[in-house]
């Protein structure tokens, strides 16, 4: 004889049912949260390996040519910056969706910024791309990267280290002000160059006849 339990008022579930609900509705939580860690972990470890190798690139060339290689800094990792800052839109998405713990407007102010100076200023106008500014602001542009994500990739499966921590707390402190050193001399070259286009473009030098 099949036994029924009374679910409620008027209803009734067979023990069946009730053993294959429960454990649904439980794990669906978990299931969820753990696609969404997946996924973050993820996406951090993708930008911690773009980012450290775009650094571990720029100091081998550094120690093995000196100061010449950072003339061409821009034409060696211009192409994997470009992707990781393109990437890294999609943390207005994951902010915007709650999946990631962090405030919407800064992290868009700054991603404006990097998207401007990279994609609009640098790499339209090749004059500027061998000044040493390109290369120091790239510097500090994956410093602050690489501790970020190393942070946020390790918080995601519940792995924390005091100094880690400490450094994506404080490190933005001195580098912050040095970007914004860098990218005005950056602008400042910039405007300088194209004035000087200006120029050339309206008073052409004319090459003398031998």
């Amino acid at each position: 004889m099949k036994t029924t339990h009374q679910k409620g008022k008027g209803e009734f579930y067979s023990p069946s049912q009730a053993f294959s609900c429960e454990p649904s509705s439980v794990l669906t939580p978990w299931k969820t949260r753990y696609r969404k860690n997946t996924y973050l972990f993820i996406y951090y470890l993708i930008q911690f390996c773009g980012h450290s190798w775009i650094f571990t690139n720029m100091t081998v060339r550094f120690f093995s040519f000196g100061e010449d290689s950072m003339v061409d800094t821009f034409y060696a990792i211009g192409l994997v910056m470009r992707l990781c800052q393109s990437l890294s839109l999609l943390e207005l998405l994951h902010i915007y969706v709650g999946i990631e713990p962090s405030h919407l407007l800064p992290r868009f102010l700054q991603l404006t910024e990097r998207i401007i100076i990279l994609f609009v200023v640098i790499t339209s106008q090749e004059e500027v791309q061998e000044k040493y500014v390109v290369c120091v602001l790239f510097i500090f542009w994956n410093l602050l990267d690489m501790v970020r994500y190393t942070y946020s990739m390790l918080s995601v499966i519940g792995i924390s280290y005091a100094i880690l921590t400490w450094l994506s707390q404080t490190l933005w402190m001195p580098i912050y002000p040095l970007c914004v050193l860098a990218e005005g001399m950056y602008f400042t070259y910039s405007h300088l160059y194209s004035e000087r286009r200006d120029v050339l473009r309206i008073f052409p030098v004319k090459k003398k006849k031998v």
